[in-house]
C-alpha cells in the first residue's frame, strides 16, 4: 500500500473513517482523512490513541476529524490497550489490521459494549481465513500474523434497514421483508424480539419475514447493543399503549447526530410524552399528530419518523430527506411500493 496524494474524504461515515485510519497505519507516509458536517463531531481519539501506543504517528482537531496519520508500513509494539465503552469500531479497527503485522493483543480498560458488532467482525475475519482468539468477556483479543485469503461469499440483507419496513408493517399493514437471515450475527436481528414483545404478529421463515398490523403494549428494553434501533423502536413506543422504557442510550449521542436529542425533540413536537433519566428514555404511548420534523441529517432519524407518520394525525414532513442515501438509497421508493402516501417537494 503506499499514500493517497489527496485527502481521503469518509463523507458521514464513522466506519470508513475509523476502519481507514486503522488502515493507513500500516501505510509508509501520511494520510488525511476528512468528513462531512456531523461526521466532524463523532470521537476518534481513543483509536488514535491506541495507534500512538503503536509508535503510529497521528493527530485530530481536539479528538475528533479531520485525521492525520503518518503510518511506518509496519508498527513498534504488539500490546495495546483502549477502552471498549465509547464505540466498538474502534477494536473491529484495531482487529482487521492486526494480523497484517506481526500481531497483536488487544486489551479493553472497560467493557466493551455493542459486543455483536465485534463478533461480526471476528466472523468476517474467519471467513477471510483470519482467527482472533478473545476472551469470554470479550475485554481481551490474541490476534496472530495471518493472511487474508479471497473468498466468494454473498452478503446478507441488512437488519438495521430492515427493522424499519418491518415497524411499518407493525404500525400500518401488513409487510413482508426477504432476503433476512434470523440467525445472523448482525446486533439489529434484535428487531425481532423488540417486535415480539410489542405484541406484533410476526411469522418468521428461513429468510423471510412477515409482520402484520398489530395493537401494540409498552416494552422494557436495553438497546446498548443495539444502539441503531433506538430511533425505530421509540417510533414503535410512541403508539404503544403504556409507558415504555428505553434503557442503554448514552453512546447515543455520538452518532451522526445526538439521536436521544433528535428523537425526544421531533416525538415532543408530534405530542408525545416522555421524560429521560440519565440514559433511560420513558415514552407514553397514544396517537402522535404529524408535524415538520428536522432530520439532522441522520438517516435513521428521517427513517423512523416516517414510519410513525403512516399513522400520525394529519401530514408529517421530513426536512433533508435524502439522508437516508447514506444506508438505503431506495428508502423512500421501498415505502412507496408498501402503500405509503409519499410527495416530494422541489427542494428533495
Amino acid at each position: 500500500m503506499k499514500a493517497p496524494k489527496s485527502e481521503l474524504f469518509c463523507g458521514e461515515s464513522g466506519t470508513t473513517l475509523r476502519f481507514t485510519t486503522a488502515l493507513c497505519s500500516l501505510v509508509e507516509g501520511g494520510c488525511t482523512l476528512t468528513g462531512g458536517p456531523s461526521l466532524s463531531m463523532r470521537p476518534v481519539e481513543p483509536l488514535l490513541e491506541a495507534l500512538r501506543q503503536m509508535g503510529v504517528e497521528c493527530e485530530s482537531k481536539g479528538g475528533y476529524p479531520p485525521v492525520k496519520v503518518r503510518g511506518m508500513g509496519r508498527m513498534e509494539n504488539d500490546e495495546v490497550s483502549i477502552r471498549g465503552d465509547v464505540s466498538s469500531q474502534f477494536v473491529s479497527a484495531l482487529l482487521l489490521v492486526a494480523p497484517l503485522r506481526n500481531g497483536m493483543r488487544i486489551n479493553l480498560t472497560t467493557p466493551l459494549e455493542s459486543k455483536p458488532y465485534v463478533k461480526m467482525t471476528m466472523d468476517t475475519q474467519r471467513n477471510f481465513g483470519v482467527t482472533v482468539q478473545a476472551s469470554d468477556d470479550m475485554r481481551s483479543y490474541l490476534i496472530k500474523k495471518q493472511a487474508y485469503r479471497p473468498v466468494e461469499m454473498t452478503v446478507e440483507g441488512d437488519w438495521s434497514s430492515a427493522a424499519n419496513i418491518l415497524a411499518a408493517g407493525a404500525l400500518a399493514g401488513k409487510v413482508a421483508v426477504e432476503n433476512l437471515n434470523p440467525k445472523s450475527s448482525q446486533a439489529d436481528t434484535a428487531i425481532i424480539d423488540i417486535l415480539k414483545t410489542l405484541g406484533v404478529h410476526m411469522q418468521i421463515a428461513e429468510k423471510r419475514i412477515v409482520v402484520e398490523k398489530s395493537d401494540l403494549g409498552a416494552v422494557d428494553v436495553d438497546l446498548s447493543n443495539s444502539p441503531d434501533l433506538f430511533p425505530v423502536t421509540a417510533s414503535l413506543c410512541a403508539t404503544a399503549s403504556g409507558v415504555s422504557f428505553l434503557r442503554g442510550l448514552r453512546r447515543l449521542r455520538f452518532k451522526e447526530s445526538d439521536r436521544v436529542a433528535a428523537m425526544m425533540a421531533g416525538l415532543q413536537k408530534m405530542g408525545v410524552d416522555l421524560r429521560l433519566e440519565e440514559d433511560v428514555l420513558m415514552i407514553e404511548g397514544g396517537r402522535p399528530e404529524g408535524e415538520t420534523i428536522e432530520t439532522h441529517n441522520d438517516h435513521r432519524i428521517a427513517m423512523a419518523f416516517s414510519v410513525l407518520g403512516l399513522v400520525s394525525e394529519g401530514e408529517t414532513t421530513i426536512l433533508n430527506a435524502d439522508c437516508v442515501s447514506k444506508s438505503y438509497p431506495r428508502f423512500w421508493e421501498d415505502m412507496e411500493t408498501i402503500g405509503a402516501d409519499i410527495r416530494r417537494s422541489e427542494d428533495d
